[in-house]
């Protein structure tokens, strides 16, 4: 990471920028380094703050995707204006969604949201194709209906013609990368979200693929934490007014670039990352794909530095979300602020 004090001729602060997108909002970071008396501190600030949320249509659920790309536009902008001289950006998200790219290259339709109905019952079905022991060995997830191998396999039932027109799938943060760059890539955390990714090899299972009708031909090589992508296209570049900054595909699974940034000063160490889902977990050096680990619902996710994330989805804000959709739809105050400081005011211990 770039100094701060290293500003050149612009004036301007060295940083680099993180992308943070959730189920319910994103938001923009910008990150630099002080030299302080007793060396240096990473100062963090948060430049741009957006919602996300998932959009009805034709009876399934979608993600604006072209709205957050302009949310992420936005937050390359104001880091300019801000007086950031951004050297580097990174995007993470949320697990399993992907995008189609078509042989032009330009975006099949929005992408599915993970709560869209037309996975329903493609579990157990897919179990009794496969064999569900088989599935966890080969896969190394906790079975869970919007993992992006029953997302396909509805497609491929539905005979869609998205899937016959796409030459490219992308997941969500390297399909942002790839809408403001012009570069594919398929990074590794966010691969071991399908279940299509065999965690022993690290390679893309495509005989299970075939046997599901999924098109192996969609899925790039997959590329480790830290690969440089390419800075801004040329359009992007006019279109913002700013220099070229070059992408790089950070952890860009949500969960693993928590899971890297926890300060944990020995091993092992026990974590719980908050937000929509939450995720409790351990980091190991090799995934655990025993028979009970598939029984207590544990998932195996590809993490930084050469990392197994074996963690399990529990509850998490997603009913609070939901509750504050319904009270903005009557009006009533229903931000953050709001709910922290009704919190403060309630009774305790009162339910």
């Amino acid at each position: 990471m770039p100094q701060a004090a290293s500003g050149g001729k612009s004036g301007r602060r060295a940083a680099v920028l993180a992308f943070d997108l959730g189920a319910s909002n994103g938001r923009a970071l910008a990150g630099e380094l002080l030299e302080e008396k007793d060396g240096r501190r990473l100062a963090v600030t948060e430049i741009h703050r957006f919602p996300n949320g998932p959009v009805e249509t034709c009876g399934h659920l979608y993600w604006d995707i072209l709205r957050l790309l302009q949310e992420v536009k936005a937050g390359i902008r104001k880091a300019f204006r801000e007086g950031f001289r951004p050297e580097s950006f990174g995007i993470d998200t949320w697990g399993v969604d992907f995008g189609l790219i078509d042989r032009n290259g330009e975006l099949i339709g929005n992408p599915y949201h993970y709560r869209d109905a037309q996975t329903e019952g493609l579990i157990d079905e897919v179990a009794a194709l496969v064999g569900k022991r088989e599935l966890y060995e080969q896969g190394g997830l906790q079975f869970m209906p919007f993992n992006t191998i029953y997302q396909l396999y509805a497609m491929a039932k539905a005979r869609s013609p998205k899937l016959d027109a796409a030459e490219t799938l992308l997941l969500t943060p390297d399909l942002l990368a790839y809408l403001l760059t012009g570069r594919k890539v398929c990074e590794f955390t966010m691969a071991t979200t399908t279940q299509l990714l065999n965690p022993l090899t690290k390679q893309w299972n495509t005989a299970l693929m075939e046997r599901l009708g999924i098109p192996p031909r969609l899925f790039l090589d997959v590329v480790p934490p830290g690969t440089r992508i390419g800075p801004l296209s040329d359009a992007v570049c006019r279109e913002l007014g700013v220099p070229p900054v070059e992408a790089v595909a950070v952890a860009t699974h949500d969960t693993e670039s928590a899971a890297a940034a926890v300060p944990a000063g020995e091993e092992p160490f026990v974590y719980l990352v908050c937000g929509t889902w939450s995720l409790l977990g351990t980091e190991l050096d090799r995934p655990l794909l025993t028979p009970l680990a598939m029984e207590l619902a544990y998932s195996n996710e590809g993490g930084a530095a050469n990392t197994w994330q074996l963690l399990k989805n529990i509850a998490g804000l997603w009913i609070l979300q939901e509750c504050r959709r319904e009270w903005e739809e009557k009006g009533l105050p229903s931000g953050w602020p709001d709910l922290v400081e009704a919190a403060r005011r309630a009774p305790p211990f009162r339910t």
